[in-house]
């Protein structure tokens, strides 16, 4: 690879940072050719993008942008990839979907809205993590719920109310 190819690979790098808020740090060697396939299917499937990446060219990405990196820079050891998607939670839910039946990838570290995690015990709390839009739909949810119960219980004291009218009609009678 030659210079201008590894300034491309830079900056195609930190493109990828500025646009997305969140991504994943993995090791995915030793997997066997038919295992890489099956995670990269899985990738496709979920609508997770992964890159294999040089170590040496992510922490150039990493020192050019704004935002501070350096807690990451620890983790750029051996092989590397950056899984990335829209929803915060869905690479780490990839890879632990994945290692049901696999190894590997192991986490290295993740970046996600401006917090950094580091190791592979952070994973199932990353999974486990509701996305912005799982969010939003639980605080819809519970807002509806009260206006809901207020109108159910109208509707049972509206017929409850009408069933007392109509008894103490008929013993007037």
């Amino acid at each position: 690879m030659n210079r201008e190819e590894k300034n491309e690979m830079i900056a195609t790098i930190e493109e990828m940072l500025n646009n997305n808020s969140n991504f994943y740090l993995a090791d995915i060697s030793d997997l066997t050719a038919e295992q890489n396939s099956a995670l990269r299917r899985l990738c496709y499937k979920r609508e997770v993008s992964l890159k294999v990446v040089k170590n040496s060219l992510l922490k150039k990405a990493f020192e050019k942008n704004e935002t501070d990196f350096s807690e990451l820079y620890n983790t750029l050891v051996g092989n590397t990839s950056i899984m990335q998607s829209e929803a915060s939670n869905t690479a780490a839910k990839v890879i632990k979907e994945f290692r049901k039946k696999n190894s590997k990838p192991i986490l290295k570290a993740a970046f996600l809205e401006e917090a950094i995690y580091i190791g592979d015990e952070n994973l199932s709390a990353l999974a486990d993590l509701k996305s912005k839009e799982e969010l939003i739909g639980d605080i819809i949810t519970l807002l509806q719920s009260p206006a809901k119960t207020v109108v159910s219980s109208l509707q049972s004291s509206g017929s409850k109310l009408a069933g007392i009218l109509a008894a103490l009609e008929k013993n007037k009678n």
